[in-house]
């Protein structure tokens, strides 16, 4: 279980691995959200194009811009 509010359930849409970071697109609703994470993370956890995730918000700020 995870302290933070902002989970938002999706599906992985695509996974990028480079040399030392990974690229992985969640498809939630429609919506995408995009994460970088390390290339040792995404393999250890087998992420792969349609598996159910969730995607994890945690920031300490928003900005918007118009």
């Amino acid at each position: 279980m995870l302290s933070a509010r902002n989970q938002f359930a999706g599906t992985i849409k695509s996974v990028k691995l480079g040399n030392v970071m990974a690229e992985i697109i969640v498809q939630v609703g429609d919506l995408e959200f995009v994460s970088a994470i390390t290339r040792s993370s995404a393999e250890a956890m087998n992420l792969k194009q349609g598996d159910k995730v969730k995607a994890v918000v945690k920031s300490t700020e928003v900005m918007i811009d118009k």
